[in-house]
């Protein structure tokens, strides 16, 4: 017999055989020495070879027969290196100095630019600026962040998330419904984060005929490629603006004649609500709702029924409703 190396390491009245066999000389317990694959209960479909399996001190190496195991063992040290971080989506990411320089030069627009910490200086200082000075949120973070989202391997300190479509303005939005001789019809999303959310609101704006969605630029999801795969395409068809600030937006869309109605519990009930004419839908973020600040410079909040124990819709399932609810008014009135 031999003494077990590393399951029983330290306890010197505790071995283990070669065929499984254990005993214990305080209990005077002595196990069997040939397990069958019955009594051993893995779950495993070819469970053999388990027996004679041995723990060295360099930390437990896969398996050579039954499951398959991913091989994520550190062979110097005796622990197990943690699982690696699920890579963020990859498919509207620039990496490295240049690639972002020209990017900006050509009028990318840049949601979101990660720079290491203690890289803000030189070339890079340059680009953090023109990347600022375009609408762009600065994150400093630390350089294995971006060496888990790298693809390249070579992203010189610094990684740009590019929006898959290019935004519109505002002004854009109203010319659109001008040039169709129809009233603007816009909708407004408060703090939306998340992408399939924005996707299905996007969505549902284009099948209704919605002249353009308006986002802000901070505390949200921008276009990135789960929206416009949650948008089922519509992303491509939808004019979208993002904005500064969502109150100031409000305020110039009254001056043009457009009326803003904010999805609030403390509001009218929609059926009751006049939603013709040239109108502007203010859906909050999930859970938060509308910013106190933008509730006030709605002309009016209007609020959906619920009758069960829940004390909110999703925000998509609200803007669904609103939006289908404002095509039927102005249909009817047609």
């Amino acid at each position: 017999m031999k003494q077990f190396d590393n399951g029983y390491k330290g306890n010197k009245n505790r071995f283990e055989d070669k065929k499984g066999g254990r005993f214990d000389k305080r209990s005077g317990f002595e196990g069997k020495k040939n397990f069958s694959d019955r009594d051993r209960k893995f779950s495993d479909r070819d469970s053999k070879g388990y027996g004679d399996r041995k723990f060295s001190d360099k930390g437990a190496k896969p398996f050579d027969k039954g499951r398959k195991f991913e091989k994520n063992f550190d062979e110097d040290k005796n622990f197990t290196k943690a699982a690696p971080e699920t890579q963020e989506v990859c498919e509207n990411i620039l990496e490295g100095r240049n690639p972002i320089r020209e990017a900006l030069k050509a009028g990318r627009q840049i949601e979101r630019l990660l720079v290491a910490e203690g890289e803000i200086q030189g070339s890079v200082k340059e680009i953090v600026y023109d990347a600022k000075v375009n609408g762009a949120i600065i994150q400093e973070v630390e350089r294995a962040r971006l060496d888990r989202i790298s693809i390249t391997g070579a992203h010189q300190g610094i990684i740009a998330y590019v929006a898959v479509k290019e935004y519109c303005t505002v002004e854009d939005i109203l010319d659109y419904a001008r040039e169709k001789g129809e009233d603007p019809f816009i909708v407004i999303l408060d703090g939306i984060c998340d992408p399939q959310n924005l996707g299905a609101i996007i969505r549902s704006s284009e099948c209704a005929g919605v002249h353009g969605v308006i986002i802000p630029s901070r505390r949200a999801v921008g276009l990135t490629p789960v929206v416009a795969k949650c948008s089922a395409g519509a992303i491509e068809y939808m004019r979208i603006a993002k904005v500064t600030n969502i109150s100031q937006t409000i305020e110039k869309l009254k001056k043009e004649n457009v009326w803003v109605y904010g999805a609030s519990m403390e509001g009218k009930s929609y059926s009751k609500v006049n939603l013709t004419g040239a109108v502007a839908l203010v859906i909050g973020a999930e859970g938060e709702g509308l910013s106190n600040l933008v509730k006030r410079s709605c002309d009016c909040l209007v609020s959906l029924p619920q009758l069960g124990k829940i004390d909110s819709l999703n925000a998509s399932v609200a803007a669904g409703i609103l939006i289908y609810d404002c095509l039927r008014q102005k249909g009817e009135k047609n």
